[in-house]
Formats: structure tokens, sequence, C-alpha cells
């Protein structure tokens, strides 16, 4: 029963705003595609529920009451709210293809983002990637771009949506190979006389988060004997047992070409969480859609949308 109150009430509603933009009950009528007297007895049912008087009527028009008027602002952003439910429904059913030009930041887009792109591309085989890695910051509507993988926050923009897929964490680690020739290190001091990699990124040396004695985080800027730009080529470097690094070493630590070291922090440092950002006005796209959903769940997050 409150269903069908429910729709009846929409029903109403609808007659009413049509019987607003057209004019006339008539006219009303012939958009819906129902009878003038139909028309009409929505609106009376409208007002009977309400209370109040929407409409002031006469043989040949209708206007709206002070009551009416607020009314039908409210009334607008009901149907537009329900418009857009469905809208974004029926492009979820549509079929996913078309160019998706995307931008990914160079190491950890490789790592993290291709493999899902590539399974995408093989499940929609009318999807077309564009992709481009590079660790600027992209101008997604002057670039002609639908979709970038940020690493950090997001700047406030208001043409832009912005969702969060996880966080890429900072251990520091060395290889084993390293460790039996220079030994561990226990504390963050002990750092110093070791080989550092430094990891550059936007010209500068990212710090690395270090455990001290009295158990509180640190961000210890290094001195790094070596400087590398692209995080593969660091943790490939690190793995080779040419010094200590922080960045992008999962895999490596999970495959045991690295080990966390006792200065590490429990949880690891949370620099920079990643994002997925696109573009307001493409919110609906079918492939944006499908790949952000794949994105969230490849890196399994706690969801959370900032825009």
């Amino acid at each position: 029963m409150a269903n069908l109150n429910l729709y009846s009430q929409l029903q109403n509603m609808a007659a009413f705003v049509h019987t607003v933009e057209t004019g006339s009950f008539t006219a009303a009528a012939v958009r819906m595609g129902v009878s003038k007297s139909a028309t009409g007895k929505s609106v009376a049912k409208l007002e009977e529920r309400l209370g109040v008087r929407l409409l002031h009527r006469t043989t040949r028009s209708v206007s709206l009451t002070e009551e009416g008027q607020i009314y039908y602002q409210s009334c607008l952003s009901v149907l537009d709210e329900l418009h857009q439910a469905e809208s974004l429904l029926s492009a979820r059913r549509q079929a996913v293809s078309g160019t998706l030009r995307i931008s990914l930041p160079v190491s950890y887009g490789r790592l993290y983002v291709m493999p899902v792109l590539t399974q995408l591309a093989k499940l929609h085989p009318e999807l077309k990637l564009m992709v481009s890695f590079t660790d600027r910051r992209v101008d997604l509507i002057e670039e002609n771009t639908d979709i970038a993988i940020r690493l950090g926050y997001p700047e406030d923009s208001t043409t832009l949506i912005a969702r969060r897929l996880g966080t890429q964490h900072a251990v520091i680690c060395a290889s084993p190979d390293y460790l039996v020739r220079r030994g561990t290190p226990q504390t963050a001091e002990a750092l110093a006389e070791h080989d550092c990699l430094g990891f550059l990124s936007r010209g500068q040396i990212l710090p690395w988060p270090v455990m001290n004695k009295d158990g509180t985080v640190n961000r210890l800027i290094i001195r790094p004997k070596h400087i590398i730009s692209n995080g593969e080529a660091l943790c490939d470097a690190a793995a080779d047992g040419l010094g200590m690094t922080t960045w992008l070493a999962a895999r490596d630590i999970e495959q045991g070409r690295l080990r966390v070291l006792p200065v590490a922090t429990p949880e690891g440092d949370a620099p920079a969480p990643v994002f997925a950002v696109w573009p307001r006005s493409r919110d609906l796209s079918p492939r944006i859609r499908v790949v952000v959903d794949a994105l969230l769940a490849a890196h399994n997050p706690d969801p959370e949308v900032t825009e």
C-alpha cells in the first residue's frame, strides 16, 4: 500500500509540474498522454493532501499561488533526483565502448593500474585505451583526459569528482644480501652509516618514515648515496643489494627480495593516498564507472568520496 501511495503521489506531482510548465491542464494532459480531467484530478488530490491551494484557475489559464511556487521548486528537485538515479542505472547498463583517455603515475600506474586496465580491455572488446604515463598533474579538462590516478590528496575543484582507491605505504627495507654484508640497522641514527637510495619526486628527495626509540614516528631527511627517479628501478636496485629503499616495495617484500627493517614504522607510513579523479561532466560515462569499480575492487579500500 505504501508503494502504491508513493507512486500516486509522484503521478500527482508530475501532473502539477507539467501543468505549471505548459500553462494549462489541457496541454499538460497532451504531454502526459492522459485526459484533461485526469490531470485536473491529480492536481486537486495533491492540493487536498497538502491542505493548500497550489494554482489559481481561470477558464483560460492557471497560475501559481505563493505556496504553489514554493512547492513547484521542491518538486523540480525531487524529480531531478529521480531522473539522475534513473540515468545512472541506464548508463551502467550501456555497453562499455569507445576510447578511454587515462593518465597514470609512471611506476605506480604500471605496477598496480595497468594490470586492471588490461583485464578490462579483455572483458570489453569495444573499449579502447589511450594510456599516458606521467608524474605531472594533468589538467583533465584542458588536456581532454577522462580519468587520472593520483598519489596524494587531489586539489579542491568544483569540476572534478575524486574517489579514494587506497593508500600507498612506505616502509624501510633492504635485500637479504645487503643486510648480510652491511648488517641490519636497529635505530634511525644507524641509517646514516648505510647506503640509502633516494627517490626523486617532483625535484625533491622524499623523506623516510622511521621509528624513534620512544616509539614516535619521524620523517627522516636522508643523505642518499644514489638517487633514482623511477620507483621500479629504485626497488630493483635495492633488491640487487645496492642499498635501502622505501617505495613501491610490496611485491618484492612478498617475494622475499626485500626485508622490512626494525626501524620501519609498524604499520608503515601513509603519506600518499591514491585517488581516481574525473571531470564531473563525465560522471555517468560507463567507461569511467567500469574502471573506477574495477580499481576499487583491486585495491579493496574503504569507500570514500571527495567532491
